[in-house]
């Protein structure tokens, strides 16, 4: 009661305002859902318990915060690798926040509040917040140039910075009800709006996040320059005359920040991939906060050139680890694949985003399908070890020095440790939607929501063991018996689509539909975007019960993506499956799965947290260098889903598979 009195105290400080225009769905927030799920919960407990105290403690250990108290005292210099090391700090204070409305902590809170005046006592007086120049104004950080935001297109990140100091502050205050951080941020942004904009200083930035940042304060607050500032940004890119429009250089014309040509005029997704994905989920928020068609029109062409052309089958983007980036289409290499964890979760931002757009269910399948494989991947389960890039395959004989086979604690640059921490945490937030009536259900994941329909409180619960098992159940809870719409989403990969295009595709899709019964009784659902739509007035007791099939595919690529040819992966739910060597006789580069080939599930409860596996016979290649023969034998296989890689060793891993020999490369060593 303490919490809710604060809360009511300090709201009335922000202006009461009306916002006509917004998404036409809108996102239950994660506050509202109460998680009891065996696979989410522990993970986000291990986020509460590990991943957030040891991302503290590596920002006190690295000089992250020692930079603050530094530009404070405004003497001394700054002694990390980047001038965005500040965004550990605040993304860190984020995924906390999430984490205090689940898991309330004194302890955690009140360090966080300790951190929050060391920000406070970092920013100048005029709102700018950035230790890297602050520390010693005549000699910064040697990519932020001499003067403010003077390298701010290309380098030195000083409204990346500020983007992500928004973010936290609005997760501060809508977990807590402190404006503390929140008062830091606005002070920031004031100083952003009055520097930037169409009559002032004119820059695209380098590295978004900001605009995304000051929608938030905008939806926080209803000050219109906020919206304003960040629709500016997106405006202003592919106006600056210093490229060289003509260079295929992608630093040099301008597609490596998205700056090559207007926003508006985009169509393929270019250039840094983190960049690019947090740009377009921006360009949706201004879409949906001011129906700039442009920029839909923009957005809709983009989606669709990434996920008909550059995505990999386990939902990472950004193919190339020369900038991070985009490839060609369909340039999609497995040996040297680069799949930043960073970006699968801005992957997760923008596609959540294009739901609340359209209301299609196709949106939630790419977010569930990088949420649970390029994105948990680059986690460990022991909460404190990453992934930066996620790889497609490791050989004994290969590999890219952009490859990793093992985890680590940190990196120079910790951008995706510290996006993990507040992505977790926020999970429950992309469970359900509303539209006046309708309550969409996007993911399944055991818990409890409570819901407002029609002015009247609608409990649902979610009981299920997924992604293991399909059978769910949703028990709903009316205050009062009242006439909603239940849309359930039926994900693709139960109706034969392994991606919403052509770029993957069941090799042999088994038919079996998604059956649904309302209290046992079947339903004959019609489908409308993807959702079972199921209107009716809901009763206390009702209990909806959905079986998804959970038949093992094979999935083969477009013909045009040169390194999966007569290949295949493997899927089973929304999880996609690799071979790892502690399971195959030492090596996977080896294995060939014909087809035919049987594969069946088999929980194994001991084995990495608990996971389902896929067992089988398969043939392999064994080499006899003696005798210098080749020959091809029967095995045991055994597949484990991608997530869970690289916790047992370093050693070979491969997702796709060649269905028959064709050809031998001879390697001497």
């Amino acid at each position: 009661m303490k919490k809710l009195f604060l809360i009511l105290l300090l709201l009335p400080a922000l202006p009461v305002w009306s916002q006509h225009r917004d998404y036409p769905i809108q996102a239950v927030p994660f506050t509202q859902v109460k998680l009891s799920d065996n696979f989410w919960l522990p993970r986000i407990k291990t986020n509460h318990t590990v991943t957030i105290p040891a991302s503290f403690e590596r920002c006190e250990n690295t000089g992250r915060v020692k930079n603050f108290e530094m530009a404070a005292a405004k003497s001394g210099k700054f002694c990390t690798v980047f001038p965005f090391d500040d965004t550990d700090i605040y993304k860190t204070i984020e995924g906390a926040s999430f984490s205090l409305s689940l898991y309330p902590d004194k302890k955690l809170e009140l360090y966080i509040d300790t951190l929050i005046m060391k920000v406070q006592a970092a920013q100048e007086p005029d709102g700018y917040l950035y230790t890297a120049r602050t520390i010693n104004p005549e000699e910064p950080h040697h990519w932020s140039g001499k003067e403010r935001w003077e390298k701010e297109r290309e380098l030195s990140h000083e409204l990346y910075n500020s983007g992500h100091l928004y973010e936290a502050a609005a997760a501060h205050y809508q977990a807590t009800g402190k404006r503390n951080l929140l008062n830091i941020a606005l002070r920031n942004a004031d100083l952003v709006c009055a520097t930037f904009g169409h009559d002032k200083k004119h820059v695209a930035p380098g590295h978004q996040v900001v605009e995304m940042g000051l929608v938030k304060l905008y939806r926080i607050t209803g000050k219109k320059e906020y919206l304003e500032t960040a629709k500016y940004f997106i405006e202003e890119r592919g106006h600056f005359d210093g490229y060289d429009a003509k260079s295929k250089d992608l630093w040099k014309n301008g597609a490596y920040w998205q700056d090559h040509i207007p926003a508006a005029d985009q169509r393929e997704a270019v250039g840094h991939a983190v960049r690019a994905a947090y740009l377009y989920a921006a360009m949706a928020d201004i879409a949906a906060l001011t129906d700039d068609k442009g920029l839909l029109n923009a957005i809709d062409s983009i989606w669709n050139n990434v996920v008909t052309k550059k995505i990999y089958v386990q939902g990472g983007i950004g193919a190339v680890g020369d900038g991070e980036r985009f490839g060609e289409n369909y340039e999609l290499p497995n040996a040297t694949a680069y799949n930043e964890t960073c970006a699968a979760i801005a992957n997760v931002y923008w596609n959540h985003r294009m739901f609340l757009l359209h209301g299609e269910s196709k949106y939630i399948d790419i977010l569930e399908k990088s949420l649970y494989n390029g994105l948990i991947s680059g986690v460990g389960m022991d909460g404190k070890s990453f992934f930066y890039t996620n790889a497609m395959e490791i050989k004994n004989s290969y590999q890219h020095k952009h490859m990793e086979a093992e985890r680590s604690g940190w990196f120079p640059c910790s951008c995706c440790p510290t996006n993990v921490t507040r992505l977790i945490p926020s999970v429950p937030g992309y469970i359900y939607a509303q539209k006046a009536n309708d309550v969409y259900v996007n993911l399944f994941i055991s818990g409890t929501s409570t819901l407002t329909v029609n002015n009247k409180q609608v409990q649902i619960e979610q009981k299920n063991n997924y992604p293991w098992d399909g059978k769910l159940a949703f028990h709903i809870t009316p205050k009062a018996t009242q006439a909603f719409t239940l849309q359930v989403r039926i994900p693709g990969w139960t109706q034969g689509q392994a991606m919403p295009s052509n770029l993957y595709a069941f090799e042999n899709a088994t038919g079996n539909k998604a059956t649904i019964t309302i209290n046992g009784k079947p339903e004959n659902y019609a489908v409308a975007n993807g959702y079972a739509v199921l209107t009716r007035k809901w009763k206390k007791g009702d209990v909806v019960e959905v079986n998804l099939p959970m038949d093992v595919q094979r999935i083969t690529a477009n013909k045009k993506v040169e390194d999966d040819l007569g290949k295949v992966a493997i899927q089973r739910g929304p999880l996609i499956y690799c071979a790892e060597w502690p399971d195959n006789n030492g090596k996977v580069s080896n294995i060939i799965l014909p087809k035919g080939t049987t594969l069946t599930p088999e929980y194994k409860g001991d084995l990495l947290n608990g996971v389902t596996v896929l067992k089988g016979e398969t043939p392999a290649v064994k080499i006899d260098s003696q005798n210098n023969t080749i020959s091809t034998v029967k095995q045991n296989f055994t597949a484990i889903p991608y997530y869970a890689w690289a916790h047992r060793g370093k050693g070979e891993m491969t997702v796709w598979f060649p269905e028959k020999i064709t050809d031998v490369s001879i390697i001497s060593k």
